[in-house]
């Protein structure tokens, strides 16, 4: 295929889509309005399946600051903790502004060309290509777009797949990544996650990195409307100010490294393509629901959406890459994200689940193993899955009584 293809949005998606098609001998122009390297907020959580997922990114990843957790601490309502550790690492924690960059770079390596600079402003779809307008008025067009332009997608909203995402399915992530020198996490191999944290129906987590610490705090946008009174930074400074107190962390809270920002957690996308045009990454909703986890399935997604563009021959109506698509990611990642809404939404019906689940955690070794095994890649979502049912079927069907109760609910 020697036709033209734009990646819009150079994040973990757009790169490696454009990694991946670049790979394949295909022409390939990767464009972001930032130069990068750039920082993103973000927790920078990511489990260590990537690495099996990708094998090539192990290398890629040579000369950026990545710290490996093997120790986990959970905490939930009323008390309710659980240690976990693995005797290998389960959670890679980075920095975006040195991985994003990194990928960036490893596309670059495989032929991809990067225009920054690029603020797309307007999108035009017809039955033979896609045309992106700038905001300075430069024009794109390539046979086909890989939509990678973040959770506020220009392009979705253009094209009319996607004018807003609900706050019922959006959350909010109140974080700031602030040097060791001014807050500090008390155990540096740590990484601490609380669910209902305070009564507030999401989470909150301590990531420790090299010279850094994520601190953060999140919850539905719709919870956040209805139930909370602090504006953002007001809730961060009361929660760093109770870590503090508890001696998980050290210092203080920095304004200047603050940085609220939203995630969509209410699953993908129905339809994650317009003509064509392939949504990945945050643009087509490709989020966990109950760990707020991007990186991973935007590369994922990203890979995909490329994988569907290269077997789709020029000449193919529109349609075709996307409906390859739409296949592609439901068969690896559709189960998952789809189970995490789920369990999102059973989970903070009550906070006496939370607790439950997080004593499940520490009082049933089996279960932890588990997680702890489908987070280091060692097995599938489906084998996940099939050995829940065996070892823990109250647990399954509780969760398929929910799913089934949802739906009776949307179709009335």
């Amino acid at each position: 295929m020697d036709t033209k293809i734009i990646v819009a949005g150079a994040g973990p998606a757009g790169a490696v889509a454009a990694r991946t098609l670049a790979s394949a001998g295909v022409s390939t122009l990767l464009v972001d309005r930032a130069a990068f390297p750039r920082n993103k907020p973000c927790g920078g959580g990511i489990s260590v399946r990537a690495l099996r997922r990708f094998p090539w990114l192990d290398a890629a990843l040579t000369g950026v600051d990545v710290h490996r957790i093997s120790r986990l601490h959970l905490e939930g309502p009323g008390g309710a903790a659980a240690d976990l550790e693995t005797d290998d690492p389960s959670v890679l924690l980075i920095r975006r502004v040195e991985f994003d960059h990194a990928l960036v770079r490893a596309a670059q390596a495989a032929g991809a060309q990067l225009e920054s600079g690029f603020d797309i402003a307007q999108v035009d779809v017809s039955d033979d290509e896609v045309v992106l307008q700038a905001r300075d008025g430069r024009r794109l067009s390539a046979s086909a777009v890989v939509a990678a332009d973040g959770v506020h997608s220009v392009i979705a909203k253009r094209l009319g797949v996607n004018a807003r995402w609900p706050r019922s399915s959006i959350a909010i992530d109140m974080m700031e990544e602030t040097p060791n020198a001014t807050l500090r996490a008390d155990r540096p191999d740590v990484l601490w996650v609380a669910y209902a944290y305070d009564g507030l129906d999401g989470y909150s987590y301590v990531f420790p990195k090299t010279h850094h610490v994520n601190v953060g705090i999140g919850c539905l946008l719709s919870h956040y409307d209805a139930h909370v009174d602090a504006h953002p930074y007001d809730l961060q400074q009361q929660f760093v100010a109770s870590l503090v107190g508890r001696g998980v962390l050290h210092g203080r809270s920095d304004r200047r490294h603050f940085t609220p920002y939203l995630i969509p957690v209410g699953g993908p996308l129905p339809r994650a393509h317009h003509g064509r045009v392939l949504f990945a990454g945050d643009a087509g909703g490709f989020v966990h629901a109950v760990t707020a986890e991007g990186i991973y399935y935007a590369m994922v997604s990203g890979e995909l959406a490329a994988r569907a563009v290269i077997s789709t021959p020029t000449s193919a109506e529109a349609g075709v890459a996307g409906r390859a698509y739409d296949k592609s990611w439901r068969s690896e990642l559709g189960a998952e994200l789809a189970d995490g809404v789920l369990l999102q939404r059973y989970l903070f019906a009550s906070h006496d689940r939370v607790a439950r689940v997080v004593h499940g955690a520490s009082g049933v070794p089996a279960l932890a193993d588990l997680l702890l095994e489908f987070m280091r890649g060692t097995i599938s979502y489906a084998t996940l899955r099939r050995r829940m049912l065996v070892r823990f079927p109250m647990t399954v069907f509780r969760m398929a009584r929910e799913r089934i109760t949802a739906r009776t609910a949307r179709v009335s």
